[in-house]
């Protein structure tokens, strides 16, 4: 596994372990999609075809590390066809990456989203699954946020294993290990938004979008551009991600979850 720092114009430093998906292949975002199946790509009228091919890379190995991580294939990258990726469409003043459920698109912003993928796509991921794992839901629910609401994930969860093994992730992540009460990334989360006067780090699709990125940088092989900060960065210092045995157990659920996932799909397809 080659280690790599990338430093070219309007991009900041980008680190990686993982292996040469490339192999000397021209790149680009065609190529992405094909690969992939995303539903569509959409390119900002301002990005440069240079900084195209560059962010370009940086996404196709970004992508290719995410499954190495997760241990799964190409469709679960792209939620089996039905996501869509932008890049320097414009966005939302201020932020530089966010998943829209309507569109079913995650959007990063140009030269200002690396580190934002894994949290957007896990967000795109709890999205994807709300009405696979519930019986009651709209167009807008996260499974995570059903399962706060619906009592724990019991009363409407649609009785498979990988859903059982879903709902044990939100579980880690919302309550402590008892089951019975919140857990410490929850009242830390509860905490800082009620010192700034919102309601936004303590929502469940944020909590578990938040873990999916501890989980992801807690691998051993390293890509900023997919995953950065969970350990140091302000929002670390308050205790927005998870640490200690409660990290364990979270990063212990996620493996067990994508492990079954990658397994079932690869039955099928056989």
């Amino acid at each position: 596994m080659a280690e790599t720092i990338i430093n070219k114009t309007r991009f900041p430093a980008i680190y990686r372990n993982g292996p040469d998906h490339r192999q000397g292949l021209e790149c680009n975002f065609s190529l992405i999609r094909k690969r992939f199946d995303f539903r569509s790509v959409e390119i900002g009228r301002w990005v440069t075809r240079a900084e195209q091919q560059r962010a370009a890379e940086h996404f196709y190995d970004a992508f290719c590390d995410l499954m190495l991580i997760l241990q799964v294939p190409e469709l679960v990258v792209s939620l089996r066809g039905t996501l869509a990726l932008q890049y320097g469409t414009g966005g939302r003043l201020g932020v530089s990456a966010h998943y829209s459920p309507g569109q079913r698109a995650f959007a990063l912003a140009k030269n200002a989203g690396p580190g934002s993928i894994a949290h957007e796509w896990f967000h795109a991921l709890d999205h994807y699954l709300a009405d696979k794992a519930f019986t009651s839901t709209d167009r807008t629910s996260f499974a995570s946020g059903l399962w706060l609401e619906q009592g724990a994930g019991n009363q409407h969860l649609i009785s498979h294993p990988l859903n059982h093994k879903l709902s044990h992730c939100f579980a880690c992540i919302i309550l402590d290990e008892s089951g019975e009460q919140p857990s410490i990334l929850f009242q830390r989360s509860l905490t800082v938004d009620k010192a700034l006067g919102q309601s936004y780090y303590s929502q469940p699709e944020e909590l578990c979008a938040r873990a999916f990125e501890a989980f992801v940088q807690d691998a051993s092989l390293k890509n900023n551009f997919l995953v950065k900060g969970t350990k140091a960065s302000k929002e670390a210092e308050y205790g927005l991600y998870p640490s200690g045995q409660q990290r364990q157990r979270i990063n212990a659920a996620f493996s067990d979850y994508f492990q079954y996932l990658g397994l079932a799909l690869a039955r099928t397809t056989d």
